[in-house]
């Protein structure tokens, strides 16, 4: 099979993991403690990702300047994108209680929470397509921990809607868009950094890896912490242990 067709592939099918947790928590009203205990496990598993497969293979193949400058450079734009956002009503796209804002309440507030979908999503589908740069295999670690961490994102993205009187076809469709964005996203990712200077490629993954954790700081922390309380922390090693594990033996 082509490599561009399988950075597309891998891409969606991390993707699909969302509208899989999607469906659950728009379908089964589950306990709210379950939903933020889900949330912290799979923000650990990202975290574990954004450490030892994006910062660190960043560092490797370009050393600490271009991996610094990279993190910060995605952690800054995704802050600013995500005030922008979160003033049109995007803020609490991930939580999943109340506190999401109906159409009604805040006017294109379902808008910003669909652009908010996409800038959550697009910088960890990109590193799944350029991490088969080189004729290597993707890195299943990273398909892996991006699936796993997208069940709980759906899933409390998910019910947060369906508290807010969303619709099914809203919910479901933002969540397929979404899906199909993160197979572009990495076959873009494999496309556009093919000829890329090793020190632009390791800024790059390193640009996704800052706002992969400021993501997991600004919208998933808080769902976690909420409702699970003291046992967010344990949890959340749970997840980031996991993930540490797959990435060795997968090395």
């Amino acid at each position: 099979m082509p490599e561009w067709l399988q950075a597309g592939g891998w891409g969606l099918l991390a993707g699909l993991a969302l509208v899989i947790g999607a469906l659950v928590g728009y379908a089964v009203r589950l306990p709210q403690r379950v939903i933020a205990s889900v949330m912290a496990f799979g923000a650990g598993v990202l975290m574990s990702a954004v450490s030892f497969e994006l910062i660190d293979e960043a560092h490797e193949r370009a050393g600490l300047a271009p991996t610094v400058a990279g993190a910060v450079t995605g952690a800054v734009l995704y802050t600013v994108c995500n005030i922008l956002l979160a003033r049109r009503g995007a803020r609490h796209r991930k939580r999943s209680g109340g506190q999401q804002p109906s159409e009604q309440e805040q006017s294109g507030s379902g808008t910003a929470i669909a652009l908010g979908a996409v800038l959550d999503g697009v910088p960890e589908s990109v590193v799944i397509g350029a991490s088969l740069l080189g004729g290597g295999a993707v890195s299943a670690v990273t398909v892996a921990a991006v699936f796993i961490s997208n069940v709980p994102e759906g899933l409390s993205s998910a019910a947060g809607m369906r508290a807010a009187g969303r619709s099914k076809a809203y919910v479901f469709g933002l969540w397929s868009g979404i899906a199909v964005i993160s197979g572009l996203s990495s076959l873009a990712g494999y496309a556009l950094l093919g000829g890329a200077p090793a020190a632009v490629l390791a800024g790059i993954i390193a640009l996704a890896g800052g706002a992969i954790l400021t993501m997991v700081a600004d919208t998933m922390i808080p769902e976690a912490f909420e409702n699970a309380h003291l046992m967010t922390g344990l949890i959340t090693l749970a997840g980031f242990l996991l993930a540490f594990a797959v990435s060795k033996a997968g090395g």
